[in-house]
């Protein structure tokens, strides 16, 4: 997710992801923090005459969706081995440094939307260039702009993008006298994020003991801040994150939710917010379609036929990635027609119907169809098309240099200092503003 978990990217607009991103984004099954090695050989002997490595944070699906193994059957010469490392904040420092050593990179290299224009503008030309390599039309505009530099080099194919829904646990909002229908609960807080965040103080007057309504004033966050018209940088790449409209509405809904007794105040992606799905320490998160095979994952069993999908608040896209050849890589070649593999709409679709990862090749869209486990997990929701709607709609948004370490800084300090510490929202914001001054050395 996948931010992964991409996304990272994770758009799962539904995003591949996620991962997204991702990501995809788009779940962590053998993820470490550190990174971690999973290996798929060409016929599970690893003997292939060569061995592409590929770099990922969280679950991008490849692996879940059998596409190493397909590839490998197609390739008898190549072998595959995948190098997973949990959180994008800890994964991409390290590729930066060793594209700047020239060295250590994988022969693939996944990018989170977060850190893709920073790729673009300061790591460019440690990439090699793809837009050679594909047909650029198989990709959404948007998503394939921002892997491009000015004079049209490509570095980065998309993988998924990260449409939003509100993922709940229909069991306990209907023990906190909550409507459970999907339909009915989207109508209830469409059109503002706000909307959800007072539906939770509802859910906590009548609360099954030991559950809260979110599992942490960070997702609400990252979900609103998706769906609005600015983020940290404007179109022409000048820094207005303390003043932009986007992330004012965003930290609003945090703060209420950080104030307040709604949250489970677990930090996403750490083992405890894992662990939160498999206990149901809370009711409802925001979920891009990377999210969904995440939640899948760490819920288990238990979970099944009480998990839930609803349309978002606002159409909004969180996480999202790309796939990269890094010019150090010593098999560029072979790198170059497995990310094109791994990136096309057939495979996109198949890591859809895996985990939901949300494609961002539209010609894959007619043809998308989840697995019929995971409609079953999530009580049947039209999963496919509450995702495809939101992308639809999704607001243009411009991402900078240190889009990522930006966000990191409000929500990592500036929200945790209130929702953990105690702190009151305006000394939240005094403590990321200090973290967003040193991130852009001001």
């Amino acid at each position: 997710m996948r931010t992964s978990i991409r996304r990272s990217h994770r758009l799962l607009a539904l995003a591949a992801v996620a991962a997204l991103t991702t990501g995809l984004l788009a779940g962590c099954a053998n993820d470490s923090d550190n990174g971690s090695s999973d290996n798929s050989g060409g016929n599970g002997s690893g003997k292939g005459k060569i061995t592409l490595t590929i770099g990922t944070f969280g679950v991008f699906g490849y692996k879940q969706a059998g596409l190493y193994d397909e590839y490998t059957k197609l390739h008898p010469d190549i072998s595959i081995k995948e190098n997973v490392t949990t959180r994008t904040d800890v994964y991409w420092p390290k590729v930066l440094t060793r594209l700047q050593a020239g060295s250590g990179t994988d022969d693939i290299q996944a990018i989170e939307v977060g850190n893709i224009t920073e790729a673009v503008q300061t790591q460019a030309n440690k990439f090699v260039d793809l837009g050679k390599e594909v047909d650029k039309s198989q990709w959404l505009d948007w998503k394939l702009a921002q892997a491009t530099t000015k004079d049209g080099r490509t570095i980065g194919l998309g993988t998924d993008i990260g449409p939003m829904a509100i993922c709940y646990r229909k069991d306990l909002f209907q023990k906190a006298g909550l409507e459970t229908d999907r339909t009915k609960l989207a109508a209830q807080w469409k059109g503002d994020w706000a909307k959800y965040v007072d539906l939770g103080k509802k859910f906590m007057k009548k609360a099954p003991d030991g559950a809260k309504f979110v599992d942490s004033a960070s997702s609400v966050y990252n979900a609103a801040l998706g769906g609005g018209a600015t983020r940290y940088y404007d179109k022409d790449g000048n820094v207005v994150w303390d003043r932009s409209e986007g992330v004012k509405k965003a930290w609003d809904a945090a703060m209420t939710v950080a104030t307040s007794n709604m949250s489970a105040k677990l930090k996403q992606f750490d083992k405890p917010w894992d662990q939160g799905f498999a206990n149901g320490s809370f009711a409802s998160v925001a979920c891009p379609a990377w999210m969904m095979g995440y939640i899948e994952q760490k819920s288990g069993d238990a979970g099944k036929g009480n998990w839930d999908v609803a349309a978002a608040p606002t159409a909004a896209n969180w996480g999202g990635s790309f796939l990269g050849v890094p010019t150090a890589g010593e098999h560029q070649k072979e790198a170059i027609a497995l990310a094109k593999w791994l990136t096309a709409p057939e495979q996109q679709a198949k890591v859809f119907a895996k985990q939901a990862s949300f494609p961002s090749t539209p010609s894959a869209y007619a043809s998308l169809k989840p697995a019929a486990d995971t409609t079953a997990y999530f009580s049947n929701a039209p999963i496919t098309q509450i995702f495809s709607d939101s992308a639809k709609t999704i607001p243009t948004q411009y991402f900078g240099i240190k889009d990522q370490p930006i966000n990191t800084a409000l929500t990592d300090v500036g929200i945790l200092q209130v929702e953990q510490k105690g702190k009151s929202p305006e000394q939240g914001w005094d403590a990321a503003r200090n973290e967003i001054k040193d991130v852009l050395g001001q």
